[in-house]
């Protein structure tokens, strides 16, 4: 029987795992799913988490010292941040493109979108926020007894615990001074910056902190602590290697469970939530799309050249399908590792650097999704968000997107920020929550492709890239190749 590459086994995964949740759904098993198949979805992004810091902080160690001058590291390190901060612009461009064009929220029914202005304009009324378009639906006395009723039911709302968890949250990052992101990359220790995931800018300071500081001291001083940093690198690549082996089995615990939870025992809920957001969704996917099989191929056609279009997506396939499966690039980020070094033929100098500061600060997935998300929930609303309100639009997202944790949903979190920057109730991310987890997982993929894309491209760069049509991509993950 021949044997199947990895990333088709990831595939079949996803599929067996769609079609058993709504098999499970039909047949009311679906709670017998989540208690007896899920778990071993959430073991797998314990197991690929569990690995990614401590990798993020060896590989950068060593990828630094094997740099061995530090110049060439600042001009790495620059070339990288410039090449990030560009795709992240036109993510967020594309973004604003699309959902302006497309005009999502105006799909509609008006007489639903004028119920939806008025509450707008009572939230804005109650929390003492300028209005700064031209409707005003609460000054005409032809919607009075509207206005009543949808004050009425205003004051019965009650916000889910979810999205007033994030807002808390949200509302705790907007408070930090404009210097909070550069205090909170330099640890105060860094043991626990090492517990927690969602602090890698941190590991990735003190990492390089580390490292540079190993090139200033004598060789054979420094020598046996860099032969202790690789050999570690090799364990940690040795047991991704080990944990990839059953991936598929895993990926399919991890949909299937993600599934059930959404449509319990009626399947026809997952097919409500989607029609009723479907012109969003698909203007979000048509912009995620686009950036994987657009811009990113353009760059590397431009930037890169040796690398075919079909040869990068067959390289980053085990990638990409995890980082669907996962929504989060910091428990993709082994793998990313993997695909960039085996299959791209990137040197790992290169991807011990320039892939954990992306999968960190590099979110276009995420930019991307919050400007589509906030103009049309602004359009949604019958509110009209000027030149000057979408500039700070693209601003705040590109900024947001930096302060994203690399893990699910916490674009989330940004986007509340986004929607206060132009005035607009960050409440309403509960219209959006239920397709969030899907289109998360989109955007992820996303993430993960730019972050690869510009490791080629700095690879490039710096001479260090050597891709070769026989790189071991279909082998990926297998030990007995990859001794």
């Amino acid at each position: 029987m021949m044997r199947l590459a990895l990333h088709w086994k990831i595939l079949i995964g996803l599929a067996l795992g769609v079609v058993w949740a709504i098999l499970s759904s039909y047949l009311g098993w679906s709670q017998f799913t989540i208690n007896w198949i899920e778990p071993f979805g959430t073991i797998f992004i314990n197991l690929l988490k569990l690995i990614a810091v401590p990798l993020v902080f060896f590989s950068i160690i060593s990828g630094v010292t094997g740099l061995g001058d530090p110049s060439s590291l600042g001009r790495m390190g620059l070339r990288t941040l410039i090449f990030y901060f560009i795709t992240t612009i036109l993510a967020v461009s594309l973004g604003l493109i699309l959902v302006n064009t497309i005009s999502p929220g105006k799909i509609v029914d008006e007489d639903s979108r004028i119920d939806n202005r008025i509450r707008y304009e009572l939230w804005a009324e109650q929390n003492e926020i300028e209005v700064k378009d031209n409707i005003h639906f609460l000054q005409d006395d032809k919607y009075t007894d509207r206005i009543q009723r949808l004050s009425e039911s205003e004051a019965q709302v009650v916000i889910d615990p979810d999205v007033q968890a994030k807002m808390e949250i949200a509302n705790k990052t907007k408070e930090e001074g404009p210097l909070h992101y550069l205090e909170e990359i330099v640890p105060s220790n860094i043991f626990n910056a090492l517990s927690d995931n969602t602090k890698m800018l941190q590991v990735i300071f003190f990492a390089l902190f580390f490292g540079i500081s190993l090139l200033f001291i004598p060789q054979d001083k420094g020598e046996p602590v860099v032969r202790l940093m690789n050999g570690i690198m090799e364990v940690l690549l040795k047991m991704v290697d080990i944990i990839m082996q059953a991936a598929p089995f895993f990926v399919f615990a991890l949909l299937a469970g993600t599934i059930s939870k959404m449509a319990g025992d009626d399947v026809s809920k997952v097919l409500e939530i989607f029609k009723g957001l479907s012109w969003y969704s698909a203007v979000v996917v048509l912009g995620l799309a686009m950036m994987i099989f657009l811009i990113y191929p353009f760059f590397l056609k431009l930037l890169v050249r040796v690398i075919p279009y079909n040869g990068f997506f067959k390289a980053m396939s085990p990638a990409q399908t995890l980082a669907f499966s996962t929504s989060s690039s910091a428990a993709t980020l082994p793998v990313t590792m993997e695909c960039v070094e085996d299959n791209l033929g990137v040197d790992k100098k290169i991807t011990s650097f320039v892939l954990p500061i992306g999968a960190t600060v590099n979110m276009d997935g995420t930019s991307l999704y919050q400007a589509v998300a906030v103009i049309f929930l602004a359009q949604f609303h019958m509110v009209d968000l000027t030149l000057a309100q979408q500039l700070m639009i693209m601003l705040t997202a590109t900024l947001a997107s930096i302060g994203s944790a690399a893990v699910p949903s916490a674009g989330l979190v940004m986007l509340i920020i986004v929607l206060q920057s132009v005035g607009l109730n960050p409440a309403w991310i509960a219209i959006i929550l239920p397709v969030d987890r899907i289109l998360d997982m989109c955007r992820t993929v996303v993430n993960v492709t730019g972050d690869a894309t510009v490791s080629s491209i700095i690879a490039a760069r710096e001479n260090l890239l050597n891709y070769r049509p026989d790189h071991k991509t279909d082998d990926t993950f297998n030990p007995d190749v990859n001794p």
